[in-house]
């Protein structure tokens, strides 16, 4: 599947400031990934580490905390990553999960899904 940017809008845990960015939409992701900097500048603080492995089998860690997510018209709490300096903003599975949103590869687009309960 190729990859495509979503215009999205990242806000501090209590969503009273955003800062909008585009972000490649990538399901081999796991969470919200947003520049380091970015993320400081909101106010955002790391609340832990999660360990991740990259497409090379390397593990690496890195720290995590809460944003306010802004997509397509609704805002939802969601895990993000405090990615390294100059990387680009990914939005992984979860989040994607957390709207009820899947890719339509076809297209490039972001297509409203219902969740799944079984």
């Amino acid at each position: 599947m190729g990859t495509f940017q979503v215009s999205i809008e990242v806000g501090d845990e209590r969503g009273l400031q955003f800062q909008r960015m585009e972000a490649v939409v990538d399901t081999g992701a796991t969470y919200l990934v947003v520049p380091m900097a970015a993320l400081i500048a909101l106010g955002c603080q790391p609340i832990g580490l999660r360990t991740f492995k990259l497409a090379d089998d390397y593990i690496v860690e890195y720290e995590v905390g809460e944003v306010s997510l802004r997509l397509n018209g609704q805002t939802i709490r969601v895990l993000c990553v405090f990615g390294d300096e100059g990387s680009e903003p990914l939005l992984g599975a979860v989040p994607l999960g957390t709207f009820s949103l899947a890719v339509d590869p076809v297209n490039g687009t972001l297509i409203p899904v219902p969740g799944k309960l079984k």
